[in-house]
Order: C-alpha cells, then structure tokens, then sequence
C-alpha cells in the first residue's frame, strides 16, 4: 500500500546552527515540509540547541509540529578524558525530546558537554546521559554512532551490548535502530547487521536521511560551508566531504523507494513524532530575589530607598512638593504593579558596588533617563523633571515589557562588577548571552572565493564592487553596482562566485559572545536554556540570542557596558590630582560652561562620547551648540531616520 506524504516524518536534520555543516535555514525548510506535503519535522543540530527556540515558535505559527532534538557527541570513556587521540571516541547519538522536561534534559547535557566535557567537541559520557535520560527518545544515530563503529569495526558482540545498555537505559519503547542509506557502501552493510541487532532484541526500526541541506541542487552549498569549516578548496584531494548528494530533506516518496522493503521503518518515525510532544510554558519573568534587609519584601524596601534617595536628591523638595511627591508614587505604583521592584533594586545595588569599589559608571542613557525612580535610586544622575523627561518612554503599564536600563562602566572595571554579581547571585545564575556572525555579502564572496581556489586579486575587485552598506546584499548589489554587472556578464567563473555567495548569504557562519549582555536567572539557567562555551573564553554564554533569552523565556538580560571614555576621564582626573593637586569631579561639572561649548563649536570632538565621528562632528560645528538641549537635538538628528529623510539639515 502506497504512503500518504506524512506518513513519513524526517527526525534526522542540521539547520544552519550546526555551523558550517548544514545548509537548512529554519523558514526556508519548513516551507520545504510542507511543500512536499509533511506536516511534522525535528532539528537536531550537532551538540547544541542554538536554533530550538526559533524552530519551535516558527513551525507552530508554520502550522509544522517541531520535534527539538540535538545530535549529541558521546565518549564511551569518561567526559573528562582528554588524553591524546581521545577525539576518535566523539561519536554521535541522536536524542529527542519527548516533553518539556526531556527538553530541559537535552539543555542541561548540551551545556555539560562544553563547560565540563569539552575536548575537540562538546562531549557527554554514559554517567551525564544516565542523570539526564528523563523525557528523552533515543536512536543509533548515523555511521559515527557507537553501534554503526562496533559494526564497522567487526565487532558485533560490542555493538549487541552497547545497544543493550541504551535499551536498560531508555526502555524497548524510547529506543530506535536508525537506518540510512545515501548510497554509500558502509550503510548497506552497517544497515543489514543494524536490523539483525533489532530483531534479535525486538527494538523497532526507523528510517531517517541525514539532512543537511534542503534540496539536492543545495548539496554543492553545502560542500562549499564544508570547505569554509575546514580551510579546504573544493580542489583539494584528501579534504572533509560528503560521499553522495542524497543529504537533503527527501519526500515520503523518495524515501519509499529506497527503503519499501521495510515499510514499518518509515512508518515508524510517526510513531516516535506522536510520542514527542515538547509544550514551551507561557513566558514569565523570571527575575532574581532581591536579599533585603530586616524582612522587608522587595515591594517596601524599594520605596524606602527611593524615598531616602529623594530626600537626598530634592532635600526638603522631596517633603513639601505635591507634583514631585505625585510623580514619585505614580513611578513606584507602575512599577511595583508590574511586578520590576526587583528588577530596580538589583540595577542600583550593583552601581553602587561599582562606586563604591571606585570604579566609574556613566550618567545613564536611553529611556530609563525619563525616570525619576532611578535618578533617585542613583541610576542615572539627570534630573528627569528639569529636562522634561517622559516617564511612559521607559515603562508603560498598557505595555507590558521588561525595563531595558543600559550601564555604562569604565571598560577596565566593567568585569569586576559581573563578578560581584555572579559572587551575590550564583555563579551558575548568571552567563554571557551568544550571538551569532552571519556571512554578509562581501563576506561571503570572499569566502566562496577561497573555496574556489580564484585569485585573491579578481575576488578583492568582486567584493570592492559591492557598495558599502551595512544592510547591502547581493541582489541589490547585482541592481547598483554597474562594475558588477559588468563582471557578471564577461566572466563565467565570477558568476559562478556570485551565484555560490548569494546562495551563502546571511547563512551563520560562527558563534561568539554579545559584548555587552548579561543574564542573571532566578536559578541555575541551564533549567530555562542551554549554554555554550565559545573557544578560548573563561565563562560560558548561552545558547539563545539576547532577544530569545528575554522575550521568549522572560530572562533578566542587563547591558553592561564598557565604555573607554570613562577610563580615559577617570585616568585624567587622577592624574590631575596625582600631578597638579588639582582636583576634579567630572560628575559635578556643570552642563552650562560657555567654554566646553566653545570647544565643541571649532569641531574638537575626539574624545567626546557620541560625538566623535566625522559626520557628527561636521553636524557639531554647523549647528554650533551653545546649550545642552542643542546636544539633545544633535544626538536625536544624528540617527539612521532622521539622516535619510534630511532632518538634519
């Protein structure tokens, strides 16, 4: 009997996250499933989950049901052995989640396989897997599984007792025998031993294809991500490649003719989507509890500071003025009715570390300048009523998100207050946020251009053809640039270059760690995500993007700044004082000096936060400030809205 399209459910496929070794992206190849008339897929990236998130919430609203997997690396020895030739025992295991916790598991074992099991590759062994088995579905995985070695190697009795330990350790019912066949001579033969070993101990076959791209016209693509990973041409000889094209995301048909002698393995991968069944809770904020003192809650200890700090700010003002006092109340109401108390009290503890333990923290920025809440708090050191600040631009009740207040520190300081907050919230509470570098166009020229071995000179005048835009792609750069269309149409191999960088395009290239990014959890973090350990950094990050982290799992994400000019200032001041006895508070210098006008006005900006570049500095001695709204002005004009509509002029 004939199968119906989705009858068949791929559980087997690398997104672009299994970085420079699949060519899927996440919406593209959802589209792909559907066209081909599937309506359920899983993502198992190669030992991390960076792209669960995104694949959960785009399939659902996709109409796809999302299967959150990870193809872990597993060391049959000890995670911690990093003996020589020890990289040989990275071999692969296929892991599903079948629930929320069985996906909590598979973020608690991607993390321990960097931060504890890392050597070549993010590694568990049998110990980690046995502690994190709850709510997990597990297969024999590709030709680099332990079972298909054994097999390889001629070992039957060691593939016989490895599967058994998977079966004790998961059961005959979350176990499964994983056939492939891309035509490669090692899979018919692994495949026929493979399925006397599921016989012989009763264990369910199931059929996947290894995808790493999305269609068979992707597979030179992906051998070129292949070549990128790896610093090989697509010449050379003995580099790392695929044997076949077959990697791609096959219709239930396609894969019917390859395995229609065994029709219960392609049926099968249904049996194993209806058992997994990830559900994401609804978000919730998930911020710390603040310590405070003498019982007090969260709630009350925030109006008591601030209220002291008001009266240090506004003296007897804070006591006698209804409007201030009316302002004040109305800031805590929203903010306590948001449920934030806390989230303010942690931002004006660990400032105050930081001024304590003499190290300089900026005036404060952005929208939270609006609030008179953290100017009492010693947030941020403007007056918002002098200015006319609007408190709704930093916090609104009828939209409800979390406060975003940016710190600027002293850049050589900024890592000694993340350690005061890691020492008062707990080392595994708090962790760098990832983030992820995609090709961009001129980028990916020149990487094509590598991998097709072309002459640095001819690939330097492709990408100088490209303009310089930071939002420049390809297309576009094909309809503006005349020298490129030029290029195209003369020479066949530059086409080729172009075709392969378009196709290459804003696909991720490497992870690496926000540079300003801070999550500090309510708890261990690995129990809301996974995390990450990019090469030659101390501290992990995670494995979900900033915005991830915060809109989708409700994390505290704080940016913690490090701002040059401020070590610069401190530095001058001490110097001065050190040298000349001359002691200056640059906190305490006042915004209406006619000289520090003068100096801006003849273009001296270098230096000057924010206004140093040369196109602010031109805008600086045109306008020519002589008062510090000009600067508020100046600051709002020079954005990317207002210089492309002429505002500035």
């Amino acid at each position: 009997m004939p199968l119906a399209p989705n009858d068949f459910v791929h559980l087997h496929v690398h997104s672009e996250y299994s970085l420079l070794d699949g060519a899927n992206r996440i919406g593209p190849m959802l589209d792909h499933i559907k066209s081909i008339g599937q309506d359920t897929v899983a993502l198992t990236d190669h030992g991390v989950l960076f792209g669960a998130l995104e694949f959960h919430t785009r399939a659902t609203a996709a109409g796809v049901k999302p299967i959150i997997g990870c193809e872990v690396y597993i060391t049959p020895k000890s995670r911690r052995d990093r003996a020589p030739g020890e990289q040989k025992n990275n071999h692969h295991l296929l892991l599903l989640a079948e629930n929320y916790q069985g996906y909590l598991n598979l973020c608690k074992l991607s993390s321990i396989g960097y931060t504890e099991g890392f050597y070549y590759k993010p590694r568990i062994d049998f110990e980690t897997l046995v502690q994190h088995k709850e709510g997990l579905v597990a297969t024999s995985s590709c030709l680099a599984g332990l079972i298909p070695q054994r097999l390889m190697d001629r070992d039957d009795k060691g593939a016989a007792e490895i599967t058994g330990q998977f079966v004790d350790m998961f059961g005959k019912d979350r176990f499964f025998i994983e056939l492939m066949d891309h035509g490669l001579r090692e899979q018919k033969m692994v495949n026929a031993a493979l399925i006397e070993i599921a016989n012989k101990q009763d264990l369910h076959l199931i059929a996947t294809n290894d995808a790493h791209y999305m269609t068979r016209g992707d597979a030179e693509l992906h051998d070129c991500l292949l070549c990128v990973q790896t610093q090989a041409r697509l010449a050379d000889k003995d580099r790392f490649r695929f044997d076949a094209q077959e990697f791609y995301l096959k219709s239930t048909q396609e894969m019917a003719k390859i395995f229609g002698d065994l029709p219960q393995s392609l049926t099968n991968t249904r049996l194993v989507a209806e058992i997994c069944n990830v559900e994401m809770p609804e978000r919730k904020y998930r911020i710390p509890k603040f310590p405070c003192p003498d019982g007090l809650s969260e709630d009350d200890y925030l109006r008591k500071k601030v209220w002291d700090g008001a009266r240090m700010r506004y003296e007897r003002r804070a006591d006698e003025d209804k409007d201030l006092r009316d302002r004040i109340e109305f800031e805590l109401d929203t903010i306590i009715g948001m449920g934030f108390p806390g989230y303010f009290l942690i931002v004006a503890d660990f400032i105050e570390y930081a001024r304590d333990a003499d190290i300089p923290v900026g005036p404060g920025r952005g929208s939270a300048a609006g609030s008179v809440v953290a100017y009492c708090l010693q947030i941020t050191q403007l007056c918002p009523l002098e200015h006319g600040l609007l408190f709704e631009r930093f916090l609104n009740p009828d939209r409800i998100s979390m406060p975003d207040i940016d710190i600027d520190f002293c850049y050589e300081g900024r890592g000694e207050v993340i350690n005061y907050v890691r020492r008062k919230y707990g080392e595994q509470c708090v962790s760098q946020i990832i983030t992820f570098g995609t090709m961009k166009a001129k980028a990916a020229v020149r990487d094509m251009g590598r991998v097709l071995d072309m002459p640095l000179n001819v690939v330097d005048r492709v990408a100088k053809a490209i303009p310089n835009d930071l939002k420049m792609t390809i297309p576009r750069a094909k309809e503006e640039s005349r020298d490129l269309r030029e290029m195209l149409e003369t020479d066949p191999q530059i086409a080729r270059l172009i075709e392969l960088a378009g196709k290459a395009e804003g696909m991720v290239r490497h992870a690496s760690t926000h540079a300003a990014g801070i999550i500090i959890a309510d708890q261990d973090i690995t129990n809301y995500c996974p995390l990450y350990k990019p090469p030659n950094e101390d501290r992990p990050a995670t494995q979900f993007t900033m915005t991830e982290c915060e809109e989708s799992l409700g994390l505290l994400k704080m940016d913690f700044l490090g701002i040059k000019n401020l070590t610069i200032i401190d530095r001058v001041s001490k110097w001065l004082r050190e040298r000349e006895g001359i002691d200056v508070d640059w906190t305490k210098i006042p915004m209406d000096d006619p000289k520090a006008y003068e100096v801006l006005q003849a273009g001296q900006t270098l230096g000057v936060f924010q206004l140093e570049s040369d196109g602010m500095t031109n805008l600086v001695k045109r306008l020519k400030p002589t008062e510090f709204a000009d600067l508020t002005a100046l600051l709002a004009l020079y954005r990317p809205g207002p210089l492309g509509a002429g505002m500035h002029d």
